[in-house]
């Protein structure tokens, strides 16, 4: 590892002895002096790896990109083993892998847990938990910007008008994220608290909604959400997980902007209004506008949250909301609707040009002057074959191990869209606790690979298929 990637992970190991030591004083103040060295713990291992992180000598070595994924991949395995450590040496006797399952879960945005009933948890591991879920949409996102260059112009068009990153540009871009990321976590933290949500749970909550990750505070979301109005506020909360996280500062700035900055964003809005008109057309069986609007925001931004009433027999579309996921630059998952979008295209092009061999062919994105060329529709190509790959290996690998079929399916899917597992698709009995311990560690893998897939697999594909 060279100084780059020692400074990368410096950064976050700082990020986890702040967390650390704001539940020090958490469990302090409210008493919790049990969970205090815990916490202890973990502050003094991130502070003294912060400390050898960030004193390394600087070397003048080329950074090259196989050196950031490198970077990024490490951290996903590497940081999760000190956010672990109050799972550890808890009061509940966790075992240290079924700590690390839940610290990955956490991280990875997925929700997967060990834990069967959040209430004989105590409060301090519940903040902790949506910390850690916090702390890895964050590391997703600033990931982006880190491996910016090895996507298409179309990504990067629509966050900056810089043809390539340096480094000041990456870090301009990252401390917009960190700041922008924080301000709309207070953000959801206020209207949450303006609709009479408990303090503590609009906290927590929020840090769950913002990473689209799946810990909640309780066991049942429906007590919390006790009226329609509350279920329609928070569906719209768990969009702002779905679109870009510079839709904001891009709208504050508007008339600094042209329209590929809101290319992607445009294309999301008319496709969840489509999905909602076709929802409520055709599929609202129940007449329950609420818990139907709220079960769609749930699939769309990769959540997954769920509320007692639903509809089994819409398990399926829900499934495959998940895989489409939502913006490149949001915390969501899947595949991503705007390239599935370009490929549908790409395709009824090419069979109008044999029905039409006349017929000039124009690849551009409409609500944007973005043109694509057959190069990055080969990568968006790739990016559904590996998924399809990924769900084959992983739903074989946990039926041959005794899982039904249609619970490895469904695990698998959630897994790589890092999706947590509920009733609206039908695995909310999974059990992971008494899972074995090889399938909890292809698991993390999995949940780790659904993570970094488009960071990773793309560029290593693309060094020996698309060479320039």
């Amino acid at each position: 590892m060279n100084y780059f990637s020692f400074f990368y992970l410096g950064i976050f190991t700082l990020l986890i002895s702040i967390l650390s030591f704001f539940n020090i004083i958490y469990s302090y103040y409210f008493n919790l002096y049990l969970s205090i060295d815990n916490y202890v713990y973990s502050l003094l291992v991130s502070l003294l790896l912060t400390i050898f992180f960030l004193i390394k000598r600087k070397i003048n070595l080329k950074i090259t990109i196989y050196h950031k994924i490198l970077t990024v991949i490490f951290g996903y395995f590497f940081l999760p083993l000190i956010l672990s450590i109050p799972f550890f040496f808890s009061i509940h006797n966790i075992t240290f892998l079924d700590s690390y399952f839940e610290t990955v879960s956490g991280f990875t945005s997925t929700g997967f847990s060990i834990f069967e009933n959040i209430k004989h948890l105590d409060q301090s591991l519940i903040l902790w938990r949506s910390s850690i879920q916090w702390l890895g949409g964050l590391y997703f996102l600033i990931s982006i910007i880190l491996l910016i260059d090895i996507f298409d112009n179309n990504l990067k068009k629509s966050l900056t008008n810089f043809i390539s990153f340096d480094i000041s540009e990456t870090l301009k871009q990252s401390i917009k994220i960190i700041i922008l990321y924080s301000i709309l976590t207070f953000f959801i933290f206020i209207i949450l608290k303006f609709f009479d949500f408990r303090t503590f749970n609009s906290f927590n909550l929020s840090m769950s909604l913002i990473s689209s990750g799946g810990f909640l505070p309780f066991n049942n979301l429906s007590l919390i959400l006790d009226s329609n109005t509350k279920e329609v506020v928070f569906s719209f909360l768990m969009l702002v997980s779905f679109f870009s996280i510079f839709l904001t500062y891009n709208l504050f700035y508007v008339r600094n902007k042209n329209i590929n900055f809101f290319h992607e964003d445009i294309y999301l809005f008319f496709y969840l209004l489509f999905i909602i008109i076709i929802f409520f057309s055709f599929l609202n069986f129940e007449n329950d506008f609420s818990k139907l609007f709220f079960s769609i925001i749930s699939s769309i931004s990769n959540t997954g949250y769920s509320l007692n009433k639903t509809t089994n027999h819409l398990t399926f579309i829900f499934l495959i909301l998940v895989i489409i996921g939502g913006s490149f630059f949001s915390t969501s998952s899947g595949i991503r609707f705007l390239k599935l979008y370009i490929l549908f295209k790409f395709s009824l092009q090419n069979l109008i040009s044999h029905v039409r061999p006349k017929n000039v062919s124009v690849n551009k994105e409409p609500f944007s002057e973005i043109n694509f060329d057959r190069i990055i529709i080969n990568k968006y190509f790739l990016s559904v074959l590996i998924f399809i790959i990924s769900l084959f290996m992983l739903s074989s690998f946990l039926t041959f191990f005794g899982i039904s079929f249609e619970n490895s399916f469904k695990v698998s899917i959630l897994t790589l869209m890092n999706t947590v597992n509920s009733s609206l698709y039908g695995v909310e009995e999974f059990n992971f606790q008494n899972l074995q311990f090889i399938i909890k560690h292809f698991l993390i893998i999995f949940m780790i690979i659904g993570r970094v897939e488009l960071l990773t697999v793309l560029i290593i594909l693309k060094k020996f298929l698309f060479k320039n």
